[in-house]
């Protein structure tokens, strides 16, 4: 007998997965809060959808939620850190303790347009990083733009150094808790983990042109640097032993066309392949949030000790076509993800829409994947295609 909407049993379907057992069902699960957001404003709800929760909206479609929740946080010890939003201060402490360093995206608001600066004053420097919201960012849900990076000048690194010697771990455990309580069946928490140090040094601490001029000009501090976090990331996963959830996750964004084979075979294997020993020896799965395009990673990601890629992006967003990973990572890792959003545009016929669901998932047979719209459900995604989806795969038993 099929499930009904709102019973589902999502979670249960992607441990199953994660831990080599055949669910009844391929697990389907994504996030719609940026699709959410953006026809919440805009007063587009579909008519039976108005007046629900996120989570029940989910329920109502049929497609598990997904919620990535930073496993842990850093207080920032010897630390002020002030934020300011269209010229108004919003936020100010001393000792913070923040889940979002060093991007501290936390403290953006989104939902109004408005620039942000975020000023960092330790004793031996001063920090800063600026964000942006401009109003098609409000209208179309998307999360606040960030227009420059924290360490500006070899002087920085000193400074993040400092932070970094001095960040006192500390544990969201509970809050993964309580949340998945509040789900239930439809869902699943993802404890995010933040970065590797490469992609942490890539995306945060320095950004991808600047970056690649220190590691040819001036690389000393930039390997000191990836040296320190290194052994925070290390700290920081050994600490989780204690933690009672079966998943973690990298949030690294990879992107072949900036992380190339090169530097990921470098800086990102044996890092990926060190932290994958930690976790397994507690009895979890690791992943990584790989949304860019990875074909000329995919041999190496199949080395990686990764247990997951996920929000994988197939063809039309990348040029690596599902058929590729899929049997590259024959023997893992697994695939979240697999649904590019294209397909759930207007521009996109119903007919190639129906035949690229039903095509995938001959494709994958009974093989094990967690089905998922890649990254999220973009505001200009249909609901009634995902509710097309989650129908397909509850008619695909296993």
């Amino acid at each position: 007998m099929t499930a009904s909407l709102g019973q589902r049993p999502v979670r249960e379907r992607v441990l199953a997965v994660l831990a080599g057992r055949r669910p009844d069902r391929h697990p389907f699960i994504g996030r719609l809060q940026l699709w959410h957001a953006s026809h919440s404003r805009n007063r587009t709800l579909p008519a039976d959808l108005v007046g629900l929760s996120l989570t029940d909206i989910h329920r109502a479609v049929g497609m598990g939620q997904q919620v990535v929740a930073p496993a842990f946080g850093y207080r920032l010890v010897g630390a002020t850190v002030a934020c300011t939003f269209a010229g108004e201060t919003i936020y100010c402490a001393t000792d913070p303790l923040l889940t979002s360093f060093p991007s501290f995206a936390e403290l953006i608001p989104d939902d109004r347009p408005g620039q942000a600066e975020v000023i960092v004053t330790t004793p031996v420097g001063r920090l800063s990083i600026h964000w942006e919201v401009n109003e098609q960012m409000v209208v179309t849900g998307t999360r606040p733009y960030k227009l420059d990076h924290l360490i500006k000048e070899d002087a920085d690194y000193r400074t993040v150094e400092y932070l970094l010697e001095r960040a006192e771990f500390t544990p969201q455990f509970d809050r993964c808790y309580t949340e998945q309580a509040r789900l239930g069946e439809i869902g699943l928490v993802v404890p995010s983990l933040n970065r590797i140090p490469f992609q942490h040094l890539l995306l945060e601490y320095v950004g991808e042109a600047p970056l690649f001029y220190a590691l040819h000009d001036n690389p000393e501090p930039v390997h000191r640097l990836l040296h320190l976090l290194d052994e925070r990331t290390t700290d920081a996963l050994h600490r989780l032993a204690p933690f009672q959830m079966p998943y973690v996750e990298f949030t690294d964004n990879l992107e072949s066309g900036i992380t190339n084979p090169r530097l990921f075979t470098r800086y990102c294997l044996p890092a990926y392949r060190r932290y994958a020993e930690i976790v397994h020896g507690q009895g979890k799965k690791l992943g990584s949030h790989t949304d860019g395009n990875v074909r000329p990673l995919l041999k190496l990601l199949a080395e990686s000790g990764l247990d997951v890629c996920e929000s994988f992006s197939p063809a039309p967003l990348t040029p690596c076509t599902f058929e590729e990973a899929w049997e590259t990572w024959r023997d893992g890792p697994i695939i979240w993800g697999g649904i590019p959003s294209p397909i759930l545009e207007a521009r996109t016929s119903e007919a190639a829409f129906r035949e690229h669901i039903s095509r995938l998932l001959a494709t994958i047979g009974d093989r094990p994947i967690i089905l998922c719209v890649v990254d999220l459900v973009m505001s200009i995604n249909s609901i009634e295609r995902i509710r097309c989806i989650a129908e397909q795969v509850e008619a695909h038993p296993l």
